[in-house]
């Protein structure tokens, strides 16, 4: 029986140019979906399976001046709030920082890689084992639960790499880290290893690594050695898979829930308005009537 682990790495450096212009002056984090910033999600995941600690993995000064800022308490607004009233606002406030929760920063001066901005937070994680999760792909379960909650049921178990996968058709495997080996068990997936974007003809399943990733902390001992991979970067998914040569076991998990990619402007987009029109009926209504008059 292996423990839940209690800190998360949150990579959040990078230059956003694919959701120019706004990221010009604010990070991606901080743009919203559905009226809350993508960033307060994944901090929501990790709040639901009780993690300590969460690491940010940031570029420059303002974009961790602009986290630090979020994440702390602002007396005046809440007082403000507070006298006037307005008790859903201040609960919507009070709530983006879960109590006992602690937020600790690491830099990563050169885009090197997501393996690389991982690695920074070498120190600050220790010896324990570790959450990795990409900011802008949002998951939601409407009626179970959370993503690393089914992660942590598994990883509780088997211990491991255990990671988010989700299927494909061949063709878009192209796209994305690939499970090679794989043994499909209910809704688990176990495999040998990972390979990058691999061709078409070589695409050796339909299991797509999506993340998030429970990671034992080998891991990081390993990552120092990862070289170079073909688009220049130190890769996470190399370590991973040194890690499992190594004798990890990897386990896939085909997570209930629905994917919202912010990665983009145009898939925010379309993200805002799926997950706005599956919670508000309201709004679906609205959304008919204006078709139907566009349409007209």
């Amino acid at each position: 029986m292996y423990n839940k682990p209690e800190v998360c790495i949150l990579p959040v450096a990078g230059l956003s140019t694919r959701n120019l212009p706004a990221t010009k002056v604010l990070h991606k984090g901080f743009l919203t979906l559905n009226n809350l910033p993508i960033i307060q999600y994944a901090v929501e995941s990790c709040r639901q399976i009780g993690v300590k600690e969460i690491i940010f993995i940031y570029s420059d000064q303002s974009c961790k001046h602009l986290f630090e800022k979020y994440f702390a308490p602002y007396p005046w607004l809440e007082e403000h709030l507070k006298q006037k009233g307005k008790t859903a606002l201040l609960k919507a406030v009070t709530d983006i920082i879960p109590n006992g929760m602690k937020f600790s920063f690491a830099e990563q001066k050169e885009p090197l890689g997501n393996g690389h901005a991982i690695l920074m937070a070498k120190e600050l994680v220790g010896k324990r084992d570790f959450i990795v999760m990409w900011p802008d792909d949002v998951y939601i379960n409407f009626h179970g639960k959370g993503i690393l909650e089914q992660l942590c049921d598994v990883y509780e178990q088997t211990g491991g790499v255990v990671e988010n996968i989700m299927e494909f058709p061949r063709e878009e495997m192209v796209r994305y880290g690939a499970l090679v080996g794989a043994v499909r068990e209910g809704h688990n997936v176990h495999a040998r290893g990972l390979v990058e974007k691999p061709k078409l003809e070589e695409v050796p399943s339909n299991y797509a690594s999506m993340g998030p990733y429970i990671l034992p902390n080998v891991v990081m001992d390993i990552l120092p050695e990862v070289k170079k991979g073909s688009n220049g970067e130190i890769n996470l998914t190399d370590a991973i898979n040194l890690a499992v040569e190594r004798g990890a076991p990897l386990t896939g998990v085909l997570c209930d829930g629905i994917r919202f990619d912010c990665g983009t402007n145009e898939d925010l987009a379309k993200s805002n308005l799926k997950l706005a029109l599956m919670q508000n009926p309201e709004l679906r209504a609205y959304a008919k009537q204006l078709l139907d008059t566009i349409l007209v």
